[in-house]
């Protein structure tokens, strides 16, 4: 891509996607590949990563890491599996993502969006931590511009009590957006940066349903746009010398965009940064929040 980036160490740098085994993070993790980058993608089940990295084998070499992404004991697990993985993380992308159709409680007694979408990538990001500072990492969120119709409600989203079949992903989606500034801050210091985007309304399978509704939903996704184009501005946040140093910001595709009203709630991050820490039990607190920062 002609905007690559321009400040690769000597090394190839090491990409981790989760969700990399479909959809946007399979193209993602194409472009990667095809920019020289040591891939890593994080699948859920092994035999549908082991088909995808057999597939993405035409243009590179990439690895698998098989994590579950539902549960904060898989969760941890998985950043264990990666550490043992990867001597060094360049870029971590977060894909991994779940719109379900109905209310599901994992072993945590948690709604399983809740888990995928919001705090898989906080305890990833806080598991990994060491080893993105060493690298000066770029951590990338795909996000959805639906965030602006969800509600965070710390008393109930967390358990599904407000679930709804439409809006549930908006709200977990919504969650995660709203500790993006807070990350930023916590890393202002180590070189790591940490950015999200809304990468369109892309083709794949996310939110697929069964039935008249599944049916229809398919036929409307025959007119959006392809996973490819999807990737693009995925890998020109993670790559590009045109973004490098920036930091707790949000992209619609390639145009950076303020936070409507609902995501810069700083008051309502911290609280969800605190129950976040307390669900999974990590120590760690992000820096005092400060009202001088936009």
């Amino acid at each position: 891509m002609s905007n690559a980036r321009t400040d690769r160490p000597d090394r190839c740098p090491t990409a981790v996607v989760t969700g990399g085994n479909r959809g946007i993070g399979y193209a993602v993790a194409a472009r990667l590949l095809d920019e020289g980058c040591d891939v890593v993608l994080v699948s859920r089940d092994r035999e549908r990563g082991e088909a995808a990295r057999s597939r993405l084998a035409a243009v590179g070499s990439p690895r698998l890491v098989v994590g579950d992404l539902s549960g904060v004991r898989t969760i941890r697990a998985t950043a264990e599996a990666l550490r043992e993985a990867c001597p060094h993380i360049d870029v971590l992308i977060h894909n991994a993502g779940l719109w379900p159709s109905r209310r599901v409680l994992g072993e945590d007694g948690l709604e399983q969006a809740f888990v995928t979408n919001h705090l898989a990538p906080f305890l990833l990001n806080l598991e990994l931590e060491e080893l993105l500072a060493a690298s000066s990492a770029r951590v990338v969120q795909v996000s959805a511009g639906l965030y602006v119709k969800g509600r965070a409600d710390p008393e109930r989203t967390p358990t599904g009590l407000d679930f709804h079949p439409m809006r549930t992903y908006a709200d977990t989606k919504l969650c995660n957006l709203l500790l993006v500034p807070l990350f930023a801050e916590r890393w202002q210091d180590a070189g790591v940066t940490i950015n999200a985007l809304h990468p369109g309304v892309i083709r794949t399978g996310l939110g697929d349903r069964r039935g008249p509704l599944g049916w229809l939903l398919k036929a409307v996704k025959l007119t959006w746009k392809s996973p490819e184009t999807g990737a693009r501005p995925v890998v020109r946040l993670a790559l590009s010398g045109e973004t490098a140093g920036l930091t707790g910001r949000y992209f619609h595709l390639e145009d950076e965009h303020a936070l409507e009203p609902v995501a810069a709630d700083r008051t309502l991050a911290r609280r969800l940064w605190d129950q976040a820490a307390g669900l999974t039990g990590v120590p760690q607190t992000p820096p005092p929040v400060r009202h001088d920062v936009p």
